[in-house]
């Protein structure tokens, strides 16, 4: 099994074009069926903080990085067998028929070359 994160977009005049009870219903099936890790609907990206630090220095701007017609609404963190799954079940995602859905897989960090924490004194 593998992890893949569902982005959910949708322009700024459709954040509120499926009813929140319709999303939560889906993430209920989700659960039901093992596949739910995780799931959050976001604010508008008028509510966004953006920051960057550059040459050690740390800048904000108000809202998103870049403008778009369609911004990120939220996500699904599902578990699927492989990218068919996944896509499969992104399909059925509500937001689905009024934005769109961008399913990636979760890169697991090479830890390799981390050295062990020293233990607690």
């Amino acid at each position: 099994m593998m992890n893949y994160l569902c982005l959910v977009y949708l322009a700024q005049d459709k954040l509120h074009a499926c009813p929140d009870s319709v999303c939560f219903a889906y993430g209920e099936e989700l659960r039901n069926s093992g596949h739910f890790i995780a799931g959050q609907a976001l604010q508008s990206t008028d509510t966004a903080t953006t920051l960057r630090v550059r040459n050690g220095q740390l800048s904000l701007t108000d809202g998103p990085f870049a403008e778009t017609k369609e911004q990120l609404a939220g996500f699904y963190m599902i578990e699927a067998k492989d990218l068919n799954e996944a896509i499969h079940l992104a399909s059925k995602i509500p937001p689905a028929r009024f934005g769109s859905i961008e399913v990636r897989p979760v890169r697991e960090l090479d830890l390799t070359n981390i050295a062990p924490a020293p233990a607690a004194a």
